[in-house]
């Protein structure tokens, strides 16, 4: 299988290539395969946020944050579909549907508003015709337990800070096209 950075059907850049190259660790999805499509329920106007499970964290994580990026939009700067940090470190999954205004069943964690205007996960919604976007659903091991972003930041403010604080990080993605 092609990486996410590698595959020509995307337009987009590779969104970490100018971040600090980092250790990775296991990255799994029971209800998306890496690099595979969405079902029906994970898509935006449904916005049911996909399993993530995540084992092999480094020594020194203390918090974990997930973000959702599509790197394809046709912006200059990608669509953030989903971002939440705080998560404590010793959680190793998120449930099916967890990511709504709060993320269900972890206390402390924080869900931002994301490009949609919506805080917590907004489902692949790519415009019609633009061709085929990836997801990429990167879990980063934060040396912190409480990273310093006001609830009221964007995305772009935690990519900032998770450049400062990510000691690991991975990526599991999947794509859509509306045709």
């Amino acid at each position: 299988m092609t990486s996410y950075a590698d595959d020509p059907r995307f337009p987009g850049p590779d969104p970490y290539a100018p971040l600090k190259d980092l250790p990775s660790f296991e990255l799994r999805s029971d209800d998306l395969d890496n690099g595979g499509t969405f079902a029906d329920r994970h898509l935006g106007g449904n916005d049911v946020s996909p399993h993530l499970a995540w084992s092999g964290l480094p020594e020194g994580t203390r918090s974990i944050a997930v973000t959702c990026l599509d790197p394809d939009a046709p912006t200059g700067a990608g669509f953030w579909h989903w971002a939440v940090l705080n998560i404590p470190a010793d959680v190793t999954e998120l449930a099916t549907g967890a990511g709504g205004e709060t993320l269900d069943g972890v206390d402390g964690a924080l869900s931002l508003v994301g490009d949609s205007g919506t805080r917590g996960y907004f489902g692949p919604q790519p415009p019609e015709g633009h061709g085929p976007h990836r997801y990429l659903f990167a879990v980063h091991a934060v040396d912190v337990e409480k990273l310093d972003v006001p609830a009221d930041a964007s995305p772009t403010v935690l990519g900032f800070n998770l450049y400062f604080h990510s000691i690991a990080r991975t990526v599991l993605w999947g794509w859509h096209e509306n045709s």
